[in-house]
């Protein structure tokens, strides 16, 4: 089969299966998350935890409860890798003071950016009690800030949001613990292991040796994949055969990184009783997710390298692969991003750059999405003179200041992030390539952290102080200042009334504004990002 057909073909596989089971998975995240009733296992957490389920918070309140829960954890996982040497099934591994501190930050954020080898970080206790525990968790706050601030907008006359811990608690143990065991189950028949064996040393080809770890790699694949998480637990991450052993079982986690994300639109058009909402909504994230995704993988079979590729995958499912893993947060890699073409790695950081919002993380993409539609109606009603609306719900200077500051704090994080560490001798001594190419992997680093990715180009030895320090904090803002500014947001939205629908109001439905949508996303990113990739993956491809 020619090349080009065949990357179509696998495209076209990718699109047909999200479009089957967007439906179904959508809707029952609508349930969840409107359902009155909770379930036995969930009434016994809140009376273990001193939480009332039926009291309603402000979006103060749930923006505190948001910001102790992150905090606590990413103290409690610090103090976890910390104390590693000194509990059970150690493996002899440690980590030193800040490299834990990036990675306690990294995953709380759903980062999942690892300055240290999977493998040889990370002992079976840490990997299972401490990594994949934040996977679900810190998947399900995202989840639960999405579904608070399309509250913002369906309610009326009332500063409370829902409540956090409820939200939090639904979103683990109805979508994504249930989803995650059949995914587990899914890749253990795929080939991945799933196992607590110690080390194995085996003869190689070669007539050398070599050291075969074992570990629960199946049941925390699944949750990196479907929670947008991406860390490996191997080195080498979805490259691994241990991790992803064939073409169905990249397939398979291909799917699980789109599933949640791309199925949100329609749990949204459903919340908001108007799924014409949610389809123009995911029209908008369908062009540019698999627009980009055509584009990598275009550049790609046309370059026509399998450096940095596996064999059992090849140069079309590894695009896709770093397609789908930076237009959402995962970060997941299958194939060495430093080794992609040029042009390949500048639409990565594009996609990434956009805001992840093709489609985004789980709970993140539809949250980011929404920032852009207030902006675009904002601007809309400015050229036509007349009061912005959506929803019924009116964008003043108080919304549109809040949805600015949402949008604004990761280009501020990652642009002044990569020019201060270019200045700084430690971390420019860490770039292992000069020129455009040492530039983008600086830029690409950052860019990852602030938008809490965790993909790299791995040329960067990011393993120092600097770098750990400076990436964990762009993690830090990149995901707190955006949630808190959003649930300010939606408390803002919600104690309004809704306006009713006159032959002045504009539609945010119909195929013009999806186009305007569309147009804003493009300029704003264009403006803001150009020079950089200019710079970097640009003039590297020219040159």
């Amino acid at each position: 089969m020619p090349p080009t057909l065949a990357a179509v073909l696998a495209v076209l596989t990718v699109v047909v299966i999200l479009a089957v089971i967007h439906v179904p998975l959508g809707s029952w995240i609508h349930r969840v998350f409107t359902s009155p009733t909770h379930t036995r296992v969930e009434r016994l957490i809140y009376r273990l935890t001193g939480v009332d389920p039926d009291a309603e918070q402000r979006w103060g309140v749930y923006a505190v409860s948001v910001l102790a829960f992150s905090g606590v954890s990413i103290l409690l996982l610090w103090g976890l890798i910390l104390a590693q040497p000194l509990l059970p099934f150690s493996q002899g591994r440690s980590m030193n003071v800040d490299t834990a501190l990036n990675t306690a930050v990294s995953f709380v954020t759903n980062t999942n950016w690892q300055s240290y080898a999977g493998e040889a970080g990370a002992a079976y206790l840490l990997q299972a009690l401490g990594l994949t525990v934040q996977n679900f968790v810190s998947a399900a706050v995202g989840l639960a800030v999405a579904i608070a601030v399309v509250r913002g907008l369906t309610r009326e006359h009332t500063d409370r949001l829902g409540n956090f811990w409820v939200d939090l608690t639904r979103g683990t143990l109805r979508v994504l613990l249930p989803l995650s065991v059949i995914a587990a189950i899914a890749l253990v028949a795929c080939g991945v292991i799933q196992n607590l064996d110690e080390p194995v040393t085996i003869t190689t080809i070669g007539g050398g040796t070599q050291v075969l770890q074992g570990g629960l790699v199946a049941s925390q694949e699944a949750i990196k994949e479907l929670g947008t998480n991406g860390g490996g637990f191997f080195n080498a991450n979805s490259a691994y055969p241990f991790e992803n052993p064939s073409g169905v079982s990249n397939l398979i986690e291909i799917v699980l990184m789109l599933a949640i994300p791309s199925a949100l639109p329609y749990s949204y058009g459903l919340m908001v009783k108007d799924r014409r909402q949610g389809a123009t909504i995911a029209a908008v994230m369908a062009v540019l997710g698999f627009g980009t995704m055509a584009a990598l993988t275009a550049l790609e079979v046309a370059g026509g390298s399998l450096e940095g590729k596996e064999q059992r995958f090849g140069t079309a499912w590894s695009a896709i692969f770093a397609s789908a893993t930076t237009s959402t947060s995962t970060g997941a890699v299958n194939a060495m991003h430093e080794s992609l073409q040029p042009l390949s790695g500048g639409v990565a950081l594009l996609n990434m750059m956009l805001g992840e919002l093709s489609p985004g993380g789980v709970g993140t993409g539809l949250y980011s999405m929404l920032v852009m539609v207030v902006l675009a109606v904002f601007v809309a009603g400015l050229m036509v003179g007349r009061t912005p609306e959506l929803l019924g719900k009116s964008i003043g200077r108080r919304e549109i200041t809040l949805a600015a500051l949402a949008m604004l704090i990761t280009p501020t994080l990652i642009l002044l992030g990569t020019g201060t560490a270019l200045i700084v001798p430690t971390s420019r001594d860490a770039m292992l390539a000069s020129g455009p190419h040492g530039l983008s992997e600086m830029l690409y680093a950052f860019t990852s952290a602030a938008n809490n990715n965790g993909s790299a180009f791995a040329g960067l030895s990011a393993d120092q102080p600097f770098l750990n320090l400076a990436l964990a904090a762009c993690m830090l803002f990149g995901r707190f200042v955006p949630i808190v500014a959003m649930l300010a947001l939606a408390g803002a939205l919600a104690r309004q009334g809704r306006r009713p629908v006159t032959s002045g109001t504009m539609p945010t439905h119909s195929a013009s504004f999806a186009g305007f949508l569309l147009a804003i996303i493009l300029v704003v990113a264009g403006l803001t990002y150009f020079p950089s990739l200019a710079l970097g993956p640009i003039a590297e491809a020219l040159s």
